[in-house]
């Protein structure tokens, strides 16, 4: 019998989660996948965060994924802000216990339905209600009112001690909904709750001119277990009320091995889904076929389908996470010379930077390397490496402030790094800082829950390598080769090959399902044409945009302007298994310039190669404003020993210059515009000029800059 390609996957995935648990190593896998709606140009799938359909989008995702686990509680907290925003972006999340015993049995959260506000006599029966289930639970409370639309409020203690008097000018118990203002810099607080007072707040959520839903505002609970009984007594206070709906928000709930917390949360151009963290590959596999499949059948995607025929990501990344059961159990903290080990591989490996990440590379990035910032930086970074050498057993606190200013951008951001530890033991983030957390940001969002997968597999049997040996001791000065060679995707998967060769040579390897899922991408642009025995590939490569204008200027805003206008291709010649002439022959030409051709080798045989830098299109505000657009990017192929040569004319919209009718509909349609960009025609090799040398300024070692060839 054949097995289909999901049950070959999901062997595969067994393999390596049994590989893992033999070296005893507890690495959980979470990640920040993010959809959009692909067929819309509105703003907020383009570039805005906030806006027009997204929340009902996010509330109806979060109405799918509770139906599929029933006994989940619906908790509205507070999500992200940036400085020039009035208040927190809202953040729908998912609380769930991880034994299957349902968590919640009270009113539902109403999500995108309306409901009528109940009335105030009801919401009286509520808070005494919930005031009798605390006390029934070892609980003393005190009840009070307050001004606002919360305005019934209700102080408890969970160890049953006296309540203590508070000062009739004590702002604290009459505080405002953490929902309403600014978060504070320092992150949200709550000061009673640090005394052992918990603050409830009980009212109607106004959603509509005369419509709306009781709501109830949790404090911040320390425990699990405190937040856990303290939620059953508000469901079953709820039902005893008789409240058809309720809705529960404020601070974001403990979390620890026994529970799970997913968010769904606006982002520019995406609603982005913070997944609650796996114990192992399989559970983070089937957690993530789900979520790709609510989203699909809300008509969110994980990609989008630009007017060329380009398949891009969603625009949001896809980053990962890796960590523990617990911040104490995290295993970076269990073995404290995993994490320098890691920032060592990575540095060795630039194939986990550039091979699976977004189009925007480089130190302006999302996730720059540490290496590409000053040189200062990196030269400190390798004497931090060699103290916590010095120091094995290293504290959290001692990991962290070692390595923390050097996993950052360029202008000291820690949150911009293509390894961020922002949430690891990080003291100036309340809250969510001290998790014990690694955010690989390098990646951009996975087109299907398989290659998902395959990179979470990846990265934890990196970690899981890494936690048993150091196959990468000394960090590496890549100079100028890290921009120049490594932005070829030839020179990228032999770099991620040599990863999973080590994979494998220590019992950890992937399995060619998984392995296949990394290497290949389906809908990569990627153009070729056979000629003479010889087959000329064209493909992108990647190309590191620079910041315009000073780092610091735009730090406030959620993102900065590059000049996105240069792009990067690698051409490439091979034999096409047919006769033909000799490889070592063929010459060729971009426009009258004879460009250099690299002679290199794979496993699948000699081959030539180039990469080719050129400017694309005229960005509204950018550098170089005497330098045009390079279209099409016209490359000539000839052979001393054929009389015709090949001329191949890669056009980045439309040959003809028509527009196109609309973004493609499928990928199928998307595919048939990137084919249809390239034109092949034959002409006479003694028709065409004499060749002009390419100037030395415009070579490096792999690539010829074709912005230097214009006049």
């Amino acid at each position: 019998m054949v097995q289909s390609q999901d049950s070959l996957f999901d062997a595969a995935v067994g393999v390596h989660d049994a590989a893992v648990a033999r070296l005893g190593a507890e690495i959980w896998v979470g990640a920040e996948p993010t959809f959009t709606l692909r067929s819309s140009e509105a703003p907020e799938w383009l570039r805005e965060a906030l806006g027009g359909d997204k929340q009902l989008h996010a509330w109806r995702m979060v109405e799918q994924l509770r139906s599929l686990h029933p006994g989940s509680l619906v908790l509205r907290s507070v999500g992200r802000q940036y400085a020039g925003e009035e208040c927190p972006r809202w953040s729908v999340g998912l609380y769930e216990r991880r034994d299957g015993v349902a968590l919640w049995q009270g009113p539902p959260d109403p999500l995108a339905r309306l409901s009528r506000a109940p009335a105030s006599a009801r919401l009286e029966r509520f808070r005494d209600a919930l005031a009798d289930c605390l006390a029934s639970r070892g609980c003393s409370c005190r009840t009070f009112s307050s001004p606002g639309s919360l305005g019934w409020r209700l102080l408890a203690r969970l160890d049953g001690a006296g309540i203590p008097f508070l000062p009739e000018d004590d702002p604290r118990p009459a505080r405002p909904s953490v929902h309403r203002d600014k978060t504070p810099r320092d992150g949200l607080r709550d000061p009673l709750a640090s005394e052992g007072l918990l603050l409830v707040a009980i009212g109607a959520l106004e959603r509509a001119p005369g419509q709306g839903c009781a709501c109830i505002e949790l404090p911040a609970f320390s425990h699990v277990a405190d937040c856990l009984r303290c939620v059953e007594a508000v469901g079953e206070a709820a039902t005893k009320a008789g409240l058809s709906g309720l809705i529960l928000q404020g601070f974001p709930p403990p979390i620890d091995r026994t529970v799970a917390w997913t968010t769904v949360t606006p982002d520019p151009a995406v609603v982005e889904i913070n997944q609650a963290p796996q114990p192992d590959i399989r559970r983070f596999l089937a957690a993530t076929r789900e979520l790709f499949s609510v989203a699909d059948e809300l008509g969110l995607s994980p990609y989008r389908l630009q007017y060329n025929g380009t398949v891009s990501d969603s625009g949001g990344g896809g980053h990962f996470t890796l960590g523990g059961p617990s911040a104490e159990a995290s295993p970076f903290f269990v073995q404290p010379a995993l994490l320098p080990r890691l920032v060592r591989y990575l540095n060795r490996h630039p194939a986990l930077s550039y091979w699976l990440a977004p189009d925007y590379l480089g130190g302006a990035s999302q996730s720059p390397r540490p290496d590409e910032g000053t040189r200062e930086a990196f030269r400190e970074l390798d004497l931090a490496l060699e103290q916590l050498q010095r120091h094995p057993q290293a504290s959290p606190e001692f990991l962290w402030t070692s390595l923390a200013p050097f996993l950052a951008d360029p202008s000291g951001n820690t949150h911009r790094s293509e390894l961020n530890i922002e949430k690891l033991w990080n003291p100036y983030l309340p809250g969510r800082g001290r998790l014990g957390l690694v955010e690989f940001r390098a990646f951009r969002m996975p087109r299907s829950p398989q290659r998902a997968c395959a990179i979470a597999a990846l990265l934890r049997g990196v970690a899981a390598l890494l936690s048993r040996r150091h196959p990468a001791p000394q960090l590496r000065d890549w100079g100028d080769a890290l921009h120049d060679r490594y932005a070829l995707p030839f020179f990228l998967r032999q770099d991620l090959r040599v990863v999973l060769e080590d994979l494998a040579g220590s019992g950890l390897g992937l399995g060619e399902c998984i392995e296949a899922e990394l290497l290949d991408e389906p809908t990569r642009s990627v153009w070729s044409t056979a000629f003479g025995g010889c087959l000329l590939t064209l493909e992108p490569a990647v190309e590191f945009w620079p910041l315009v204008g000073d780092v610091a200027s735009q730090e406030a805003g959620g993102s900065r302007l590059v000049d996105s206008s240069t792009s990067r291709l690698q051409v490439s010649l091979r034999s096409d298994g047919t006769e033909g002439p000799p490889l070592a022959g063929w010459q060729l030409r971009v426009g009258d310039t004879q460009v250099p051709l690299r002679s290199e080798r794979d496993s699948a045989g000699e081959l030539r190669l180039i990469g080719l830098r050129y400017r694309d299109f005229n960005p509204w505000h950018g550098l170089h404003p005497a330098i045009g657009p390079l279209g099409p990017v016209t490359l000539t192929l000839t052979h001393p020993e054929l009389e015709l040569a090949l001329r191949a004319s890669l056009h980045g919209w439309q040959p003809d210059g028509l527009p196109y009718h609309g973004l493609p509909a499928t990928l199928e349609s998307a595919a048939e515009r990137r084919a249809e960009r390239l034109v092949i025609r034959e002409l006479a090799r003694a028709d065409l000029p004499p060749a002009q040398a390419a100037p030395p300024a415009a070579l490096s070692e792999y690539t010829v800059d074709l912005r230097r060839l214009q006049t």
